[in-house]
């Protein structure tokens, strides 16, 4: 059974968080909980992260699992959590949406490009920071399922 990449339940907005830390668990919780990854796939996220941030630029930051984190992907899906207040990834570096990507096989990449090409237009990270519903953030990562 094949499931959507990115579906409404994959968003949270306007989520409160204290640290990064919280903020990647977050972003892994969400694909936990909604049939993506199993629990192991978030420490894995945060070995990822402990070799090198996850921020991208321009508010964004795309938390995601090591290359031997595919073990624990069940199926392709992304999480975004939106945090108008932003959360520090460290250096100063302010990130107010992330994007947590899991990717079966090599899919992982094929979604990379899609977020990267919709998150290179600032007005699109704009629109996304500020989104008060999720269906505005659908509409711009349709792309990716």
């Amino acid at each position: 059974m094949s499931m959507p990449i990115l579906q409404k339940e994959n968003i949270v907005l306007h989520a409160q968080v204290e640290s990064k830390t919280e903020a990647i668990r977050l972003a892994g919780q969400i694909l936990v909980n909604n049939g993506y990854v199993d629990d192991s796939y978030i420490d894995k996220m945060f070995e990822r992260e402990a070799l090198t941030s996850t921020y991208m630029g321009n508010f964004v930051a795309i938390p995601h699992g090591t290359e031997d984190a595919k073990q624990f992907v069940k199926h392709s899906g992304i999480s975004i959590v939106q945090i108008p207040d932003g959360v520090d990834f460290g250096d100063g570096n302010i990130a107010k949406l992330l994007i947590g990507i899991a990717g079966k096989n090599n899919e992982h990449l094929e979604i990379l490009s899609k977020i990267a090409i919709v998150c290179s237009e600032e007005e699109n990270v704009e629109t996304m920071i500020k989104a008060a519903t999720e269906e505005e953030i659908l509409r711009l990562l349709n792309e990716v399922n």
